[in-house]
Parts: C-alpha cells; structure tokens; sequence
C-alpha cells in the first residue's frame, strides 16, 4: 500500500507531499491544472521503472523542471508498505552540464530503514545482506561491508541490478494500474495476453485475454461484475479468429427467443468502461494486491451510473489485501461516495505557484462541499 509521496521541482510540484497511511481508497480533487494529473505522471514514473526502464530520457524531461529552474535536481520519493515492511525508493535527477541530458544526482533504496542501495551519480554503493543483527563496530554485518560498482549516470540502477530485497518494491512497482481510458482506442481484438495494461486502455484486450489466461477463476468476477450493472448480458466470448488472434464477442439476451451477439468494438464508451472496471475488480482479486489509479473514472458515464461505479471500485480495493485505490474527479456523484478524510483537495494561486494539497478533513467545512465546488469558492 502507497504510504507517501514526495515530489520536488517537477512541473507544478515543489515540495509536495502525499500522505495516503490507513487510506485504501482516496480521491483528489481541484481545479483543472491544479496538480491532479501530475501526480498521475509522477506514478507513472515509478511504473514505467518497475517495468524496466532505465533510460532517464525515458522517465523525465528537460521541460518538467518546475518553470525551468535546472539547476535544482527534481526529486521523487515514493514509500510503499508490503507484507508488513516498509519499502523506500528515492530518485533525484540533475542536468549534465556536460552533454545537457539528465542524469542521476541520488538514487537510495531502504527496507524497514535498512539501506539495500546508495548512489551518487555513476557511483553505487550496495549491501549483499541487510540486518539489524551482529553489527560491526563499522556498523556493518560482518561480511557485509557495501560494495561498489559503476553504474553508467543516465540509467536508474533499480531495474537493472538484481536486488533480492527489493522485489517485492520492483513487483508492486510494475503491477501498478495507471488509467486515463480513451474508450475509442479500446479494441476488442487481441493476439497473446498481457497484465500490463497501458494508460489509455488500448491494449484493453490483451489485458482481457491475460488476466483469464493466468487466472481461469477470473471469469466468474468479471461476469457478476457484468450483470450486475448490464443484467441483460448472457455471455462473453473471447473467440478465435484465426490461429493466433481473438475478439471479444458480448451477448445479450431479454428471453429465450431474443438474443443479440455483439462486437466490443460495438459497445458504447460507458459499457467498455464497465470493462475495464470488471477486469480491475477480477485482476485485484486475482492476484492482487494491486495499487489502481483512475484519473476520472467517471467520464462517459451516466450520473445514474457513477456512483455504482466509484462504490464498486472502493469495496474492491477496501477488503483488507493491502490493495489500495486513488481517484481524480470533478463529478457531484463520484465525490459524493468519499468522505472528508479520504477527500485531498489539490489548489495553486496561480499557474506560477507550485500546487499544494490539503485533506478536507483539516479544513473543517461547514459549507456543502458540491454547492462550494461549482461556485468555485472552496479554498483551504
């Protein structure tokens, strides 16, 4: 579970701080440019890492420097709970002045406050054992003194050099779901499966096809996701279209006599949202935990329809496997399902100040929150 989350001097975040303790579920909430999907790329940051990418230019920007200040480093930290351990990963990047290309300034990584890693630029230190047993008079298991190899400065080292400590980090890291769904590039077709789905939703179903592949059970929560809000669907076919390749095919049937067999690609951009919904709720339970960020999950839905979503979407992360899910929204409906301790409120002065985030809960409201929201009047 996502315990903190540090970012200095990157776009509109200087010296922010997300403080998610105890919050399975969270939603952000603010004016457009107010920081909400810039916390979203931050995390997609970390993903990408755990995924393997070790490129800073891959990562990271020159124009993300926060108005252009590249003489201060931009910063990340992230600290993630699991199993019990407290798992802390830092990453601080600097310009080179010598071929003007971003490199490493710090990189460190801790578990329960014992250092697994440490760098400065190209230079790694690193334990080959971490315990708080039977330390020297160095302060180091005896054995164990760190260390050091080479580690070319443009390339973070935490997905390239096999820590057996952090695992579990690098795991969490990779299975992170990260969605702004454009419904229009979710296809129905696929070839192979996968359990990394990408931001926009476009690799819908070879996601599909690699949750049900790896984890068969998956079906069944899927389809009562389904027909719990479509109560019409009968089936969901992933059919063969040739030797490799298959397509999602979704019947609806009223009767016995009256059925309709139709492509995804057919649905409408709400109903592949309720996809997309069926298969986190599936993939959480599946081989969760998993840490789900939607920004604006209730785009394309109907207002009868968002708070059956947003609430199906809490209780999933909410059944106490560590699972934990983070929302952005501007809609009535899907505020309304969060409460005031698990409610931040993102907000900058203007566009030349850094963004800042309160809990609602520290604001003591005595307003209605909606009423406040859409005369623009909500202010910390």
């Amino acid at each position: 579970m996502l315990q903190r989350l540090y970012v200095h001097n990157f776009r509109c975040l200087e010296n922010f701080e997300l403080n998610l303790k105890e919050l399975p579920s969270s939603l952000l909430i603010g004016k457009n440019g107010s920081g909400k999907s810039t916390v979203r790329d931050v995390l997609e940051i970390f993903q990408k890492i755990g995924r393997g990418t070790n490129r800073i230019s891959e990562l990271v920007k020159l124009k993300d420097f926060a108005q252009g200040r590249t003489e201060t480093p931009i910063r990340f930290e992230i600290e993630v709970l699991l199993e019990g351990k407290l798992y802390q990963y830092t990453l601080a990047l600097e310009l080179s002045e010598d071929f003007k290309e971003l490199r490493i300034f710090e990189e460190e990584a801790k578990v329960d406050g014992e250092l697994v890693f440490s760098r400065e630029r190209s230079k790694l230190v690193y334990m080959r054992a971490t315990s708080s047993l039977d330390k020297n008079q160095h302060g180091y298991v005896d054995g164990t003194e760190p260390d050091e190899v080479k580690v070319e400065s443009h390339l973070a080292a935490l997905p390239i050099i096999s820590f057996d400590q952090l695992l579990p980090l690098i795991n969490w890291l990779r299975q992170m779901i990260i969605l702004s769904p454009i419904p229009g590039l979710m296809r129905g077709e696929s070839r192979g499966g996968m359990l990394k789905p990408n931001r926009n939703g476009s690799n819908f179903s070879y996601w599909f096809s690699g949750v049900l592949e790896q984890f068969p059970k998956s079906y069944s929560y899927i389809d009562d996701y389904l027909k719990a809000i479509m109560p019409d669907i009968e089936d969901i076919q992933n059919s063969p279209t040739g030797k490799e390749t298959k397509e999602l095919i979704v019947k609806f049937q009223t009767n016995a006599q009256d059925s309709l067999s139709v492509s995804f690609n057919d649905l409408s951009d709400g109903e592949k949202c309720f996809f997309l919904c069926a298969v986190i709720v599936a993939a959480n339970k599946s081989y969760g935990p998993l840490f789900c960020f939607w920004d604006e999950p209730d785009n394309y839905l109907g207002l009868s329809e968002v708070g059956h979503f947003i609430v199906s979407l809490r209780r999933t992360f909410e059944n106490g496997n560590g699972g934990q899910f983070i929302a952005t929204s501007h809609n009535p409906e899907a505020i309304r399902r969060f409460s005031d301790e698990n409610t931040h409120l993102l907000y900058r002065e203007s566009h030349l100040e850094p963004a800042r985030i309160k809990l609602l809960s520290e604001m003591n409201l005595e307003c209605d929150l909606i009423n406040t929201l859409i005369l623009g009047d909500l202010e910390p």
